[in-house]
């Protein structure tokens, strides 16, 4: 334990300085855009990026999910960084149909059971229960 009568005896005691960006730093829009544009060039790691700027991978992750959904596009766009651009579906005119499968045959307890492609398993499986319970048994 510490006391006042400590330091008169010649005791040093251990002291931390931190070093680093103090808490709560505010990110203007233009270099929230510029950390996750370099967090997208090929062969960078948002660790990496992370560290380097000593945030959060974290935060980093969510500025990007930001950016994808367009919050950042806008303010980047004013800073002079490249927009993130929404990518939209657009309908494919000749969808392919799929050949209708045959059915699948099963033989249980002496029957055979055709049973569509597209059935569900708990059908299944309570019709096979029925025709097994109803065979004929040796």
């Amino acid at each position: 334990m510490d006391d006042v009568n400590d330091d008169a005896k010649g005791v040093y005691r251990r002291i931390e300085v931190l070093t680093g960006p103090g808490r709560r730093r505010q990110w203007s829009a233009a270099e929230k855009a510029r950390i996750v544009a370099e967090s997208l060039e090929p062969g960078r790691r948002v660790a990496e990026v992370a560290r380097r700027w000593q945030i959060c991978p974290q935060q980093l992750f969510g500025w990007r999910r930001a950016a994808r959904l367009g919050a950042v596009a806008d303010e980047a766009a004013a800073g002079g960084m490249p927009a993130f651009v929404p990518i939209i579906a657009t309908e494919v005119s000749a969808v392919a149909e799929r050949p209708k499968a045959a059915p699948i045959e099963i033989e249980v307890a002496g029957a055979l059971v055709r049973v569509p492609p597209d059935m569900d398993a708990d059908r299944l499986a309570m019709v096979l229960r029925a025709v097994r319970s109803s065979g004929r048994r040796p």
